[in-house]
């Protein structure tokens, strides 16, 4: 047996492993045990594979940030990424925008998680009011997709692909391209004017549109997307500007009463990058306007305050301003801030509201009367340069005035309708 031994090669000699005592050979073994006690991935995925999930695409222009997973159930949760506020407890997930890729009538169930937002310093949940997704098979055309929701503070999706391909959203996006593409259909219309007033965290131009004569006798003041995942706003203003410039004799007259000037995209980084609701900075750019905007936090918020400045010094401040927004009510924001001038400013939001109700298909009402959202740019814009305004929001699940789901044509259509609210209004008031 020596003999044998000492002729054997370098590769047939015994393994040398180090000392290692009994606990440690036990803890290995009950390792092994589990090991061998767990499913196979890959038979479980073999066993999924027909009618699986293939990949989430969110490498385009507004995919919201997300990550996802597989249950055992074959569920897929969707992760939402949050986004911050500076110095806050506030943080939100709420947007969501990404693409399907599986085989063509897969059966798919998903399950959107970090629903819990922090909103002014208090808990909440998007899932009360996450109630419809939107979805397309080519990112142009849009379909309502009701969703379900679940104990806990959850809500499920189910699909069936009618393609390879699928995109879901929350709302019918309007990206930063598809407000370039409309400037550039107005841009050379001469009752348009577009003027850039500076820049946003990540250098992106904002712009200032005037429709209208520069010497009209009103003016009016409309901005959308402060909060990004908030495209109603977006669509909103189209219809109103298209509208305006149909030249007809009733466009006509509008525009002889009343110039109109939008900010269309105030926060076109975050619209971009599909997050949320605050800048790049993490600020909300519908808060603070009780005061001066801090120009390298919110540089969004200070351009539009030094053309605001430019504008009341040369005489021709706005006469009334409307920050327009998406949630779960579609109520008319009218904030009261103390001061003088306040009952004179809720009579005039009154006159606004019942234009509303004439002429478009408003029906949600407005906030009570002890409402006050302090900060927001309806109320920062009346208590600093008594300006009147209030914020519009938009309900992203149901319009109740024509019993139809929410969709880019509809608040079109409700924006062509402002065009009259505006002139009767200005007509009534007589600021």
């Amino acid at each position: 047996m020596l003999g044998t031994t000492s002729r054997l090669t370098e590769s047939h000699r015994p393994l040398r492993v180090p000392f290692m005592n009994r606990h440690v050979i036990h803890r290995l073994a009950l390792a092994a045990m589990v090991l061998l006690a767990m499913p196979s991935l890959s038979t479980s995925y073999a066993q999924t594979a027909p009618n699986a999930l293939e990949f989430i695409d969110t490498g385009f222009e507004n995919a919201s940030p997300l990550w996802y997973e597989t249950t055992s159930d074959g569920t897929t949760l969707l992760h939402l990424l949050y986004d911050h506020e500076r110095s806050s407890p506030n943080r939100a997930a709420g947007h969501f925008h990404f693409r399907i890729q599986a085989k063509t009538g897969a059966e798919l169930t998903f399950e959107f998680k970090n629903l819990e937002n922090v909103y002014n310093g208090k808990p909440g949940s998007v899932a009360r009011e996450l109630k419809l997704a939107v979805i397309s098979t080519d990112g142009k055309t849009w379909k309502p997709l009701p969703l379900e929701a679940l104990p806990g503070d959850r809500v499920r999706m189910k699909l069936t692909m009618p393609g390879p391909s699928l995109y879901v959203a929350r709302v019918e996006p309007y990206r930063v391209s598809d407000l370039d593409r409309w400037l550039e259909t107005i841009r050379k219309n001469p009752l348009v004017e577009i003027t850039p007033i500076g820049k946003t965290v990540g250098g992106r131009t904002l712009e200032i549109v005037r429709i209208g004569r520069a010497d009209a006798p009103n003016r009016v003041f409309l901005r959308a997307r402060a909060h990004a995942w908030e495209p109603g706003g977006n669509w909103v203003i189209q219809g109103l500007v298209n509208r305006l410039l149909k030249a007809d004799a009733e466009a006509n007259t509008f525009l002889q009463q009343y110039a109109v000037y939008v900010l269309p995209m105030a926060n076109k980084d975050a619209v971009a990058l599909g997050r949320t609701r605050f800048n790049l900075q993490g600020k909300d750019l519908n808060r603070q306007w009780d005061k001066p905007a801090d120009p390298e936090l919110a540089p969004e918020n200070f351009a539009l305050e030094k053309w605001l400045e430019a504008m009341i010094k040369a005489g021709k401040a706005p006469h009334f301003a409307l920050e327009l927004h998406n949630d779960g009510n579609g109520q008319l924001h009218i904030s009261r801030p103390p001061g003088p001038g306040l009952e004179r400013h809720l009579a005039r939001m009154i006159v606004f509201e019942e234009l509303l109700r004439k002429h478009t298909w408003f029906t949600e009402g407005s906030t009570k009367e002890t409402f006050r959202n302090a900060g927001t740019l309806g109320d920062g814009w009346f208590e600093r340069f008594g300006i009147d305004g209030a914020v519009h929001e938009f309900n992203v699940n149901w319009i109740a005035g024509v019993k139809d789901y929410p969709s880019g044509a509809r608040w079109e259509g409700y924006g062509a309708g402002l065009a009259r609210v505006f002139a009767d209004y200005f007509a009534t008031v007589k600021p």
